[in-house]
């Protein structure tokens, strides 16, 4: 875990990167951000990004306790172009499923990694450019569609570069599927090729890469998995008058908002220990109120079709 490697698909973990092999890591400019609240984050992701999984209880807090403050735009950054570029410590796909049992238990977070000896994926680049299609149609819906297809391959060992599962994925997040894949052949793929030269112009170089920017255009940038406080703090800093929004912390508040979640996440979210959210779930599983979809490196739960 600790050799050195040029691998993206090999994320550090203690740096919290999956970091890509070649790119200018000089700012190539200054750039202008339009602002609809105080704070504008451009988020660098790709949907197979292990680190990225990793800071989804993070984000989801920030979300819902600075919301009002700031606005979340998706980018991204094409972790896995195909396989013909890959060194450092992997020769092809089998070799990322240990890697990413180890990283699932550093982040806490459950990742199943023989999808990459059951069905891997050639490219990160399909599940990217649908991504991009499900933004032109509804941001909100792209960001749900984005959840679903990590839900897929971290979890349900789903090779998302298929159109199968995109298609899935799409209808369960209530995309239009024949515009999406419309669009996924055409005009996606150019908005996907605009990502990847706004990464470049901005130094990017691995991810998850956040740029928080302020009113003024000055910027900071959170880079690799890192605590809450982390977070919060560059908000706090673009924008000193942020206030913390109340949530609802409860269980039933906390699936209203999100539909699935990780014990990782809703400890996070609901301020209860990891120990203490682990029991609470479990019960609530029990009594046939959530579904618990278990794998080997960790569990997560989803609201079953009931009233709470």
């Amino acid at each position: 875990m600790k050799e050195k490697n040029n691998n993206p698909l090999l994320c550090d973990p203690e740096k919290g990167i999956c970091e890509m092999p070649v790119n200018d890591k000089t700012k190539n400019g200054t750039h202008s951000f339009e602002h609809n609240k105080p704070v504008k984050i451009i988020y660098f992701t790709d949907p197979i990004c292990s680190s990225c999984w990793g800071i989804e209880p993070q984000l989801r807090k920030l979300k819902l306790e600075y919301g009002n403050n700031i606005d979340i735009e998706y980018r991204m950054g094409g972790l896995l172009p195909d396989w013909s570029y890959n060194s450092g410590g992997i020769s092809k796909p089998s070799d990322v499923a240990q890697h990413w049992d180890e990283v699932s238990r550093y982040y806490d977070m459950p990742i199943d990694g023989d999808v990459w000896i059951e069905d891997p994926l050639s490219s990160s680049y399909p599940p990217s450019i649908a991504f991009k299609a499900a933004q032109m149609q509804d941001e909100s819906k792209a960001v749900s569609f984005l959840r679903r297809i990590r839900e897929m391959v971290f979890i349900e060992k789903k090779n998302i570069d298929k159109w199968e599962y995109l298609a899935l994925a799409a209808s369960k997040t209530g995309l239009d599927v024949t515009k999406l894949k419309t669009d996924y052949d055409t005009k996606a793929k150019m908005l996907f090729e605009e990502d990847l030269a706004l990464a470049k112009k901005l130094g990017v170089r691995g991810f998850p890469t956040l740029f928080f920017i302020d009113s003024l255009n000055n910027e900071q940038t959170v880079y690799g998995f890192k605590p809450y406080q982390t977070f919060e703090d560059a908000v706090l800093t673009a924008f000193p008058k942020a206030e913390k929004n109340k949530f609802d912390t409860s269980w039933t508040g906390l699936f209203h908002k999100y539909s699935s979640l990780t014990v990782k996440e809703f400890s996070e979210l609901s301020g209860l220990s990891r120990k203490e959210s682990e029991i609470l779930l479990q019960k609530l599983t029990d009594e046939a109120k959530l579904h618990k979809t278990t794998t080997k490196n960790g569990s997560i739960w989803s609201v079953k079709n009931t009233k709470f």
